[in-house]
């Protein structure tokens, strides 16, 4: 009998070990469900397409993340013709994404494909 204990094998090691092992694959997948989440959901376009439209809107960067490829060529236009004040368009877009809540922007400019404000 004292063999047996002096071994090393225990018992509740093995057990805990399992639930241990058990409790880190649930984290894991609730971690990568929250990641596939964020990444692949409208919210990253919104913060993206808002930040990029009041930095540096004049470019029409944020037309093009949101696949409005025609109106990005067009505010990149009315950016050279009117010297630069122009840029004041995607400043009030962007301001107006990140105003949006996520399902109202996702709605708006990624289903109903609304292309100015």
């Amino acid at each position: 009998m004292e063999e047996q204990q002096n071994s090393g094998y225990d018992s509740t090691k093995k057990n805990t070990d399992n639930s241990f092992e058990q409790e880190a694959r649930n984290s894991a997948n609730e971690f990568r469900e929250g990641w596939n989440q964020t990444t692949h959901g409208q919210e990253n376009k919104k913060i993206l397409a808002g930040i990029l439209a009041i930095v540096i809107g004049s470019l029409g960067i944020h037309k093009f993340i949101l696949g409005y490829t025609q109106e990005g060529i067009i505010q990149i236009v009315i950016t050279i013709v009117t010297c630069g004040i122009g840029g004041i368009i995607p400043l009030i877009e962007g301001i107006i994404y990140l105003t949006k809540s996520d399902e109202e922007f996702y709605q708006t400019y990624q289903v109903g494909k609304k292309g100015w404000f």
